[in-house]
Order: structure tokens, then sequence, then C-alpha cells
């Protein structure tokens, strides 16, 4: 049975049985919210719209606090199908940043080594790109969702991180990730930046409504740092941030994202995304 797909400035029915498909809302997930963040909100939103008090809401995929894009809300028995919608490809778009490197390979965490970097071009990142297409065997940041022996891996690193044992990140704990198979379709260099006296802000500043205070955020711009955007079009259980790892280090130097957009989930796109504004509208009480 088919789920529902609300459209923009519906009311949902307060009977969540007129959905016996249940309901998938693709939403732009905020900049520093967890994906969490996004469930919790719209989860006491639907409850309180259909009266029950333990509806499923969940997502198909989870996306980092420091990116933004389309996340997809399963709502009722939809969360049946969040699996399904979870296996199919994705595109993002992704900033990185090369020169150096953060323990997390994103702006979660404070940079950690510098690298040459004034080698890097626009032409020998385009040159680059086409080796990382296909499958090919990705170990995931340690920073990440992925599960070590029944512990999620940031659970692992921000323990060792938070107790001072840093150092031993990567001696000990990346050892225990596995890789996964993955596979890159499209890789498309879409800009390249210099980054030296440019007087380019981070863009990393959102309003503070779009900020959460336990997300910890570092800006990097001030390095001067050459960047590159670029859209990828890839399988499930990709990291981004480890294709950023492992590009910086193709081309003999570091890199971690400065910015990431998830684009298209399955047949889900950003522009048919709805703000969290827009999807606790679906739930008003009439």
């Amino acid at each position: 049975m088919s789920f529902h797909v609300p459209r923009r400035g519906e009311v949902l029915s307060r009977d969540i049985a007129d959905y016996p498909g249940g309901i998938v809302l693709p939403v732009n997930k905020p900049f520093r919210w967890t994906s969490a963040d996004v469930i919790r909100k719209l989860k006491f939103a639907a409850i309180r719209h259909f009266g029950k008090k333990n509806l499923k809401v969940g997502h198909a995929g989870t996306l980092d606090p420091l990116a933004t894009g389309v996340l997809l809300v399963c709502v009722g028995p939809a969360c049946k199908m969040a699996q399904t919608l979870q296996d199919h490809d994705k595109e993002y778009i992704a900033d990185i940043r090369f020169g150096a490197t953060t323990p997390s390979y994103d702006l979660e965490k404070e940079v950690d080594r510098q690298f040459p970097h004034a080698h890097i071009t626009a032409g020998s990142v385009r040159a680059c790109l086409p080796t990382f297409l296909g499958e090919q065997e990705q170990v995931a940041p340690l920073f990440s969702a992925k599960s070590v022996d029944g512990v999620r891996a940031y659970e692992l690193a921000r323990k060792l991180y938070r107790s001072g044992r840093a150092d031993a990140i990567d001696a000990t704990a990346l050892e225990t990730l596995h890789c996964s198979r993955i596979r890159m379709a499209e890789l498309e260099l879409l800009d390249f930046s210099e980054g030296k006296n440019e007087g380019k802000g981070s863009g990393e500043e959102l309003p503070p409504s779009a900020a959460s205070s336990r997300i910890h955020l570092t800006d990097t711009s001030a390095l001067g740092l050459p960047e590159a955007r670029i859209r990828i079009a890839c399988s499930k259980g990709t990291y981004i941030r480890a294709f950023a790892r492992d590009l910086g280090e193709a081309l003999d130097s570091g890199a971690h994202l400065s910015a990431l957009v998830r684009t298209r989930s399955g047949d889900f796109s950003l522009p048919d995304s709805f703000t969290v504004e827009e999807a606790l509208a679906l739930f008003s009480v009439s």
C-alpha cells in the first residue's frame, strides 16, 4: 500500500486511518539540527494532531548536524518503508576545503593537521574525480552513525575526544571500523576557489533559530584554503566526509567538508522538501 506525500499548504486529516500506507514528509533539515531533533519536533506535533500517543515517527537516512537538505520523515505505517527509502541513491553538493583536516572530517572538530595545498587547482581536482567513480570500499569516519560492535562510532569517538585521548582515535578506534561497499555514480566539479585573500565568508553563519548550541562549529575560512564545490551522486551508505578525506589524500594533501547539502534522496528532491515550519503547519489543528 502506497504512502501519502502531502502537498505544500495541505492540512492533514485528523484520523491516521485515512493514510493506510502512512505519510512520508521530505524535510529540509536545518543547519546544526540533528536528524533526531527534526523527528522529535514533528513527532510531538503528529501525536497531538492524530491523538495517538504510540504513533511511530522516524526517518530514512541520517544527516549529519552540519549538513542540510532532504531528510525523509516517515509517519505511522510508512515507518515500515524507512529501510526501503533509505536504500535509494542520493545526491549531494559538497564544499571541500583542502590543506587541513579535522578528526570528524567536517567543522564539528578543530583542525588537527595542516598540509601543503599550493599545488591543488581546479584542473587537478577535476582530473582526480574520475578515479573515484564506480564501486569501491570506503572506511566510514569515526564520527559517524556506523555501528561498531553494537555501539555507534560517534559515541566511541566522542568518549575518546572528551577524555583527552584524541591522539588514540586514528591509531585504535579507526581500526575497528569495517569497510563498506559503495558506488559513486557521478562526480562533477561545480566551482573552485583558491581561497587566498578573497575575503570569502565561511558560509556557516545562520540565524540563531536554525542552530543548536550543542553542536560545535569550527570556522576554517580564515585559513585561506582552496575549496571545491562538487556534485556527488552515490549509493546508500556513502559518507561524503570520508570522500573529502580520501580526495584530500589522493591530491597529496588533507581535506575536510566545509558545507554539505543533500539535494536528492531517491525520488525526493530539495525543491520539493518542506521547511520544518511548513511541515509543522501540516499538523495544524483546525
